[in-house]
C-alpha cells in the first residue's frame, strides 16, 4: 500500500514529528511518501528530514491562491507514484487534497489536530475546513475532545476515528550539568528553579497568563526563572509585558530552537497555558523527559495529564491558579520527582508510535480492502470505523 501524506509544513515541529514517527513504525506493507506545499521555502527542513530517513519527500510547486493548478499537481503526484490512499494534514491539505484524491478515485483521510483561529485568514480557512471534513472518507482526530468538535462540525460519527499522538521516549536523556548550565546561561544570575514553556507566540497559546503567573510566583520564590521558547506575532507584546511586570531577570523569551529535546529534562516544571489544543505534543515531550506539567484543561490535554498524579490542570485564563500550581511543585522536590515519573510511565505505556502505527494500518486496510472512496456526498453509506485508541488498546 502506498500512502501519500500531504501537508503545509512551515518548520519541523510537532505535526511533522508525528508523521515521521508513524512512517518509521509502519509495517513493510505500507510505503509512505510526503508532499508539502512550498510555504515560501519553509517546508524544506521537513522534507530534508524525511529524505534523511529514506522516504520520498517533495515540495509542490503550486500553492494558494492557485487552487486549480495545485489540485492538478497533487493529482499528478498521486498518479506518478501510484498512490493508493491520500492522508491530509491541516486545512490547506484538506481543501486541495480531497478534490485531487477524488479525481484519482482513491480514499482520502484527514488528520484533525485542532483549530487555532490564530488570524482572521486562518479562521476563514478553518471555517471552510470544518465544512469540507464532511466529505472525507475518514477523519482521524488526535483526541476525544477534538472528535467532539469534528462531530459538531457535521461529520458523521462512523467516519470519525480517534488515534492519539505518540512519542519516542528514548529521544530524551537524563538531567545533566551541561544542560542545566545552558538553561541558566539565559539569566544574568543563576536561578534556583527553572520553569519551561514552548510554542508559537499567538493568542490561543495564552502565554500572557504565564507572564502574569510568573509575577506571582517570584514574589514567594524570588530565585525562580521562566524560559519561554518559540516565536510569533506576539513577541513584542510579551516582551513589553515582561518589562512592565519587572520580570526582566526572571522571564526570558529564549527564541525558537529545534533541539529542545536536549534541554527539556533539565527543567523543574513545564507549563502550558493554552486556550485550545488538539493533543499537545509538548506535554508528551515533557513527560518523556520526566518533567511534571501544569497546563490548562482544554482540548485533549486532560487525556494526557492525570490531575494530581502526573501534573496539574487549571482553568484557561486563570493566571493565579497557574501560579499556585507552579509554586506548589517548585516547593516540593519529591512531588516533582514523583509526578515526573508518573508522566513518563504514562506516555511510555499509552502513547507509543508502535500502537499508533497499528491503528493507522488497520484504518488504511479497511478503506483499501473495501474500496471505500465516497462519491462526494457526506451521507454516503459507509462502514463504521472501529479503531481502538492507545488508551483502549492496553
Amino acid at each position: 500500500m502506498r500512502i501519500a501524506h500531504l501537508t503545509a509544513s512551515p518548520f519541523f515541529g510537532g505535526p511533522e514529528r508525528q508523521m515521521l514517527g508513524l512512517a518509521l513504525c509502519q509495517s513493510d506493507e505500507l510505503q509512505s511518501m510526503f508532499f508539502s506545499f512550498p510555504e515560501r521555502g519553509l517546508s524544506q527542513p521537513f522534507l530534508d528530514e524525511m529524505q534523511r530517513h529514506g522516504f520520498v519527500a517533495e515540495a509542490l510547486f503550486n500553492n494558494a491562491p492557485h487552487f486549480f493548478a495545485a489540485i492538478r499537481e497533487i493529482a499528478d503526484k498521486l498518479t506518478h507514484y501510484g498512490i493508493d490512499l491520500l492522508c491530509c494534514h491541516g486545512y490547506k491539505a484538506d481543501l486541495l487534497g480531497r478534490p485531487a484524491a477524488r479525481r484519482m478515485r482513491i480514499p482520502v483521510v484527514s488528520v484533525s489536530r485542532g483549530w487555532t483561529g490564530a488570524t482572521w485568514k486562518v479562521r476563514m480557512y478553518e471555517r471552510v475546513d470544518r465544512f469540507s471534513l464532511r466529505w472525507m472518507d475518514r477523519v482521524v482526530c488526535v483526541s476525544e475532545a477534538q472528535a467532539v468538535k469534528v462531530r459538531a462540525a457535521g461529520v458523521r460519527d462512523e467516519n470519525v476515528c480517534v488515534i492519539r499522538n505518540a512519542i519516542f521516549t528514548d529521544r530524551f536523556g537524563d538531567p545533566d550539568e551541561p544542560g542545566r548550565t545552558f538553561l541558566q546561561s539565559f539569566f544574568t544570575s543563576p536561578r534556583s528553579h527553572l520553569v519551561g514553556a514552548a510554542g508559537r507566540f499567538s493568542p490561543e497559546k495564552g502565554f500572557r497568563h504565564l507572564v502574569d503567573a510568573a509575577a506571582e510566583v517570584v514574589l514567594s520564590c524570588p530565585q525562580a526563572g521562566f524560559l519561554l521558547f518559540g516565536d510569533g506575532p506576539l513577541h513584542a507584546e510579551l516582551a513589553r509585558q515582561i518589562a512592565d511586570c519587572g520580570l526582566q531577570d526572571h522571564f526570558v523569551l529564549a527564541g525558537f530552537r529545534n533541539d529542545l529535546d536536549r534541554w527539556l529534562p533539565n527543567f523543574d516544571v513545564f507549563a502550558l497555558p493554552s486556550y485550545t489544543e488538539g493533543l499537545p505534543n509538548v506535554v508528551l515531550e515533557a513527560f518523556a523527559a520526566r518533567v511534571p506539567v501544569v497546563a490548562t484543561a482544554v482540548g485533549g490535554t486532560p487525556e494526557v495529564i492525570e490531575d494530581g498524579q502526573s501534573g496539574y490542570l487549571v482553568p484557561p485564563g486563570d493566571a493565579s491558579a497557574l501560579a499556585q500550581r507552579i509554586h506548589s511543585l517548585l516547593s516540593h522536590t519529591r512531588l516533582r520527582e514523583t509526578m515526573g515519573m508518573s508522566g513518563y510511565y504514562r506516555v511510555r505505556d499509552r502513547f507509543t508510535f508502535e500502537a499508533q502505527a497499528r491503528q493507522y494500518a488497520k484504518l488504511f486496510r479497511e478503506l483499501l480492502e473495501t474500496g471505500e472512496a465516497t462519491s462526494g456526498r457526506p451521507d454516503s453509506a459507509e462502514r463504521p470505523c472501529i479503531v481502538p485508541s492507545p488508551m483502549e488498546e492496553r
